[in-house]
């Protein structure tokens, strides 16, 4: 895993030069493309911006070659990866097809150029394009009936996936997990898979976690691999690293969650959690090919047509995922990582100091408490985010961040003490 960390004056050339490679609202003769860039007028006032500060932590965001990205605004509807894109943005595209090499070849460990993608709205589109794409491959390749294409995944997993099933019309299965340790037991798995072929299902989407949203647990695909092939199920493995994505593989150099893995087909990750990108900001990787299943060739004006559940996308957060890539470096990502979890790892002593019953994978920097141990009035003081809002919660999560200062963690230990000797 390594690529090049950029000075800020390269980053801000390199941006300039991408955005005067685009089509130009103000200057050029433009006919054919809505002129959706945000006019001056809209946000200056007497000379003065009146965006005074992006509520982000990263200085690099402050600067003008994100702001100028915003107000460009380019359009990067299609996939820019796929043999032709759109013709009036080919600058700012070509800065997203960098960023996808970086996750794709850098991290997650592609063959060079052996991919698609893009920088989507999101982790929950990824998942939705994963899943499409399968379910249109099995109905094409093997003439799968829609009653025939199961979808399986932990109890864990993000809801993106049951939306997946609902709007794809697939059938969800999911399979449980241990309450203390979030694995998916053999014993569960077998079941699981006992109920899907009893439902006719002969074609699997399977989906494993980098990381889950509540516990950043991480599901190891073997088991579950090895059952499907058992069974003769016909099935593609998608790994949802929303979560995970930017921290998970930072910490663990060998694991079977990336491209490594032949059975991995697919990726989700997500800039605006760990990277720190605005939100709205998912990456979708599939090996090279895959995306031709979702093919909207009726996208006929668009040129190189479309593969993506959006359309139209911001070509300003695919710059700012590539400005934070390239502001970090390798050897920056990973000095972060390995900082937030080291810090995981002490507070995590202090509750075990305490007697505090949790959950935390060690390569993650999120731990969840179970819900015996936190008063509702010490989770709202602190914000902390349960595992429901519908029933009584069993567990609290806590997210340890760059914002996630040690004094504050010190402020919640010594109430969540005080609060263990009250109740005691």
């Amino acid at each position: 895993m390594q690529w090049e960390k950029y000075s800020r004056n390269m980053i801000s050339d390199r941006v300039a030069v991408a955005i005067d490679h685009n089509v130009n609202y103000h200057t050029d003769a433009v006919l054919g493309f809505p002129g959706t860039h945000l006019d001056a007028e809209d946000y200056y006032a007497d000379g003065s911006s009146v965006i005074t500060k992006i509520p982000w932590e990263s200085s690099l965001l402050d600067d003008e070659p994100y702001l100028r990205a915003i107000i460009e605004n380019p359009n990067h509807i299609g996939c820019h990866t796929a043999e032709r894109s759109e013709t009036g943005f080919p600058g700012t595209q070509e800065l997203e097809r960098e960023a996808l090499a970086i996750c794709a070849e850098e991290i997650m460990y592609a063959d060079r150029l052996g991919y698609d993608g893009y920088i989507s709205p999101g982790g929950t589109e990824c998942n939705l394009e994963a899943c499409w794409i399968y379910r249109n491959l099995f109905r094409r390749a093997f003439g799968a009936h829609p009653d025939e294409v199961g979808l399986v995944f932990s109890a864990d997993t993000h809801y993106s996936v049951w939306k997946a099933a609902n709007l794809l019309d697939i059938r969800p299965f999911a399979i449980p997990v241990d309450e203390a340790s979030r694995v998916m037991s053999k014993e569960a798995v077998t079941a699981t898979l006992d109920a899907v072929q009893a439902a006719g299902v002969r074609f699997v989407i399977a989906v494993v976690n980098m990381a889950t949203t509540m516990f950043g647990s991480v599901d190891e695909p073997a088991p579950l691999v090895a059952a499907l092939r058992q069974r003769r199920l016909e099935f593609r493995l998608h790994v949802d690293g929303a979560y995970g994505g930017f921290i998970y593989p930072f910490a663990v150099a060998a694991h079977s969650l990336d491209f490594r893995n032949p059975d991995v087909s697919s990726i989700t990750m997500d800039a605006h959690k760990m990277l720190k990108a605005p939100y709205g900001t998912g990456i979708f990787l599939c090996r090279k090919g895959l995306i031709d299943e979702v093919c909207t060739s009726e996208a006929s004006y668009v040129h190189g047509k479309d593969y993506t559940i959006c359309g139209s996308r911001s070509g300003a957060n695919a710059i700012a995922v590539w400005m934070l890539l390239r502001d970090a470096g390798s050897e920056g990502l990973t000095a972060r990582c390995r900082r937030l979890l080291a810090r995981t790892s002490a507070f995590c002593a202090q509750l075990d100091g305490l007697g505090v019953s949790y959950y935390r994978h060690p390569a993650m920097n999120q731990v969840a408490i179970r819900s015996a141990y936190i008063q509702p009035s010490l989770a709202d003081k602190y914000l902390l985010v349960p595992d429901t809002h519908d029933a009584e919660p069993r567990w609290w999560k806590i997210v340890l961040m760059d914002h996630v200062r040690e004094s504050l963690l010190d402020c919640f230990l010594n109430d969540l003490e005080n609060e263990l000797k009250r109740q005691r």
